[in-house]
């Protein structure tokens, strides 16, 4: 089916549209949430929300190209799913910290954060390589304990187990060198 005969289908508010539309760039839409999400079900998720969007969007709007307009659409979606997935993550990680590093109250009174960086720096400099790959992937780069225990070989509960010994180390360092936590 042409574009002009889909973007009819939508304007007469016709189901077909949204099968029409899957028919002809559902791959398409699939690949680019694909290329930004890496997991088939967030997706297939994303791409659903695409079909809705473009339901709700056209009319008013009358895309002169649907697959441009598709296209930027299921990539803005994957790109929120990201950021919100990313946000998530970024709250469990930070959370996991938060038993070895100060308040931020606490902070405050004991050391400032440049100098708590200074410490968390010389800290990760006493670890075997891994062990500082592992711990600087979870903690600054987010990357999943999963993820984590596949690219080095561990389980996943062996890496549970190693990060929260990274932790403890940590929370002690910092406690030798006057950190209140």
């Amino acid at each position: 089916m042409e574009d002009r005969e889909i973007i009819e289908l939508y304007v007469n508010r016709d189901e077909n549209a949204i099968r029409e539309t899957q028919n002809k760039y559902g791959a398409f839409c699939t690949g680019i949430a694909l290329g930004l999400l890496h997991i088939k079900e967030d997706a297939q998720e994303c791409v659903n929300d695409t079909y809705m969007a473009a339901w709700s969007r056209i009319p008013p709007l009358i895309p002169e190209c649907l697959k441009a307009f598709l296209g930027r659409v299921t990539r803005n979606i994957a790109i929120s799913m990201y950021r919100r997935k990313r946000c998530e993550s970024m709250e469990l990680m930070l959370s996991e910290l938060g038993e070895c590093l100060p308040a931020r109250e606490n902070t405050e009174n004991s050391v400032d954060a440049k100098q708590l960086g200074e410490y968390i720096s010389e800290w990760a400099d006493t670890l075997a390589e891994q062990d500082r790959m592992i711990f600087v992937r979870r903690y600054w780069y987010a990357d999943k304990s999963y993820e984590l225990a596949r690219k080095t070989g561990m389980s996943a509960s062996g890496m549970s187990r190693k990060l929260s010994r990274l932790r403890e180390s940590l929370r002690k360092y910092l406690t030798e060198m006057g950190v209140e936590i």
